[in-house]
């Protein structure tokens, strides 16, 4: 492993508007009761409190309770509907495939019955009692509330509760397989919940962060909340990490990012994956977590850029994320559906084009891409099909080509071509974000950590199979594409990918002393690929210096515009590297 030693950040932050506060715990509690009594004047206050799928209501309504014992504390997810209804509702959107399902496009109304909300409404406000609501759906019960509370979850932590037992919305799955969880959440279960966020995020007057324990949660304003996002979409930011073991996980990111070095492995590090990933909210010392996915939803245009929302909508188009192989085992052969099967199958309205990118490899480190040319589809087909019984396995390289990969290296992988990393590589992803839709061809005889067979789908896989990318296609399209586009003042400027199929432009910037760079309009993700430390600066100071390490991945939103990447005052490298994604044709000077 040669990469430089980093002072890898693992919990960045963003500052919350000046004079803002976080309330923890039984404080938070307090002031959720004084702002209640003063916006309710001489009524009987009413607080609803919404809380995102996967939070623990009952330890909320538990916590609410005890704190402040003049309130009536309901969960309203009693007028949900049985879930025999919602299994019934939602069955088409899932299926019966262990990991995929379709695009849902449900509202939150549809999951409860209107006669039990306007039911629990009325009585509610002939109680003439302090009350507080607390769901998912909190803010449907048609009553006016004086205070509405998000109580929000990132999708990470959701992740870690339910690998933990805990279930999903409204049903008792606790036992299930964890990828018909996600699967349940994924499709179904966060599309409805961001649908109804949407509606709440101008409205609330606080929100309270349930990531952590119920007793110690951090609470902040409305105001603070939507200023602090203001102010992310206008300078660069990075995400909250999260990091995973898998079984051809490695040992390069426990040693270089100083993490658990008891974990057996790391294999994944997600760290641009803004529906998954978390986002700090920091002031004195203080922070709350929310999703990353909370800024997308509610700053599109600044942080995207017009043309670039004009595209996806209020979705993040790009993701960075680590894949470790070094002292680890290849992944497994896969291939990512073609934008019309993912469209026609699955709902997605765009595919996972993807790209390796070598951060760092030993010397035998390699990339399988594309398919070697002249082999029989038929025969290939065959064999993988006789894989799937475990006792005659599919010996990849009679049939898929095999390229060394060197650090620096950058390999475009188009939707419909055959590809995996091989072992003794440190990979940082750059690709499209519909990062679940992988078709495994092969898994190399293994079951996961779990114990339980990785699932194979070759079904889905020999459908989007390009056969036409053999050696030569691959040679002549994916491989050793670097381009030079300027060289000068001490930069030299390169286009590395990816291939004209795949709608993500990258270019790398080496350089010694600083880079001037210009997101023109359109959200710019970069990784700092060489060198210890840089910074990146306004020309006119429209934000602070921000500090970048080796390895860190950073967003510049669209609306920062001008921006310079320089060493600072501790560095040490001679020479430093950017690689920078953009969304190709998005750019204010692209016609």
């Amino acid at each position: 492993m040669t990469s430089s030693p980093s002072t890898y950040d693992k919990q960045p932050s963003v500052p919350l508007p000046p004079g803002s506060r976080v309330w923890l715990g039984a404080e938070a509690w307090q002031q959720l009761d004084e702002a209640a009594r003063a916006a309710a004047g001489d009524r009987a206050p009413i607080v609803a409190v919404d809380c995102y799928p996967g939070v623990d209501v009952a330890g909320v309504v538990a916590e609410l309770s005890e704190a402040l014992p003049a309130y009536a504390v309901i969960d309203m997810e009693g007028a949900a509907k049985p879930i025999t209804q919602i299994d019934h509702l939602i069955c088409r959107s899932l299926t019966d495939d262990r990991v995929f399902g379709v695009m849902s496009h449900f509202t939150l109304d549809e999951f409860y019955v209107e006669a039990e909300l306007d039911a629990l409404a009325e009585a509610v406000v002939a109680t003439g009692r302090p009350t507080i609501l607390v769901g998912w759906g909190a803010a449907l019960v048609p009553v006016e509330a004086d205070v509405l509370v998000l109580a929000d979850l990132a999708r990470w932590e959701i992740q870690q509760r339910q690998r933990k037992g805990a279930t999903n919305w409204h049903t008792d799955n606790g036992g299930e397989d964890n990828l018909r969880k996600y699967k349940r959440g994924f499709f179904v279960e966060w599309r409805t919940a961001d649908r109804h966020k949407r509606t709440l995020f101008d409205r609330v007057d606080f929100v309270l962060d349930t990531n952590t324990s119920i007793r110690e949660a951090g609470l902040i304003t409305g105001d603070a909340f939507r200023g602090a996002l203001a102010r992310a979409a206008a300078a660069p930011l990075r995400v909250v990490p999260f990091f995973d073991p898998g079984v051809w996980g490695g040992q390069w990111m426990k040693e270089r990012l100083d993490l658990d070095p008891s974990a057996d492995n790391y294999a994944w590090c997600f760290d641009c994956v803004p529906e998954e990933n978390s986002l700090l909210l920091e002031a004195d010392g203080r922070v709350v977590e929310i999703p990353a996915m909370d800024l997308v939803l509610t700053q599109p245009r600044a942080l995207l850029g017009e043309k670039t929302f004009a595209r996806f909508g209020a979705e993040f188009p790009i993701r960075f994320d680590f894949l470790d192989t070094m002292e680890g085992g290849n992944l497994s052969l896969q291939v990512h559906p073609l934008t019309d099967y993912i469209l026609d199958t699955f709902g997605m309205h765009y595919t996972q084009d993807e790209s390796y990118y070598i951060l760092d490899a030993e010397p035998d480190a390699q990339v399988y891409l594309g398919l070697k040319s002249g082999i029989d589809p038929d025969a290939m087909v065959a064999a993988l099909e006789a894989a799937t019984d475990g006792a005659h396995p599919f010996v990849a390289e009679d049939f898929v080509n095999t390229f060394p990969a060197r650090k620096h290296d950058h390999f475009s992988i188009p939707a419909g071509t055959v590809h995996a990393s091989g072992a003794n590589a440190m990979v940082l992803e750059i690709s499209a974000t519909p990062f679940i839709f992988t078709f495994k061809l092969w898994d190399w005889g293994r079951v996961g950590i779990d114990g339980i067979p990785r699932p194979i789908h070759l079904e889905h896989g020999r459908k989007n199979i390009q056969w036409n990318r053999d050696t030569e296609w691959v040679d002549e399209n994916l491989i050793d594409q670097v381009e030079l586009v300027s060289e000068q003042n001490g930069v030299r400027e390169e286009r590395t990918g990816l291939h004209s199929l795949e709608f993500i432009e990258v270019r790398r910037h080496w350089f010694d002393t600083e880079a001037q760079l210009d997101t023109e309009g359109t959200v710019n993700v970069l990784n700092l690929v060489e060198g210890d430390v840089v910074e990146v600066v306004s020309p006119t100071n429209a934000f602070e210096p921000y500090r970048i390490h080796y390895a860190e991945t950073f967003i510049v939103p669209a609306s920062v515009g001008p921006y310079l990447i320089r060493r600072t005052a501790d560095s040490t490298s001679e020479t430093f590297a950017t690689v920078t994604a953009s969304v190709r044709g998005t750019r204010t000077t692209d016609n």
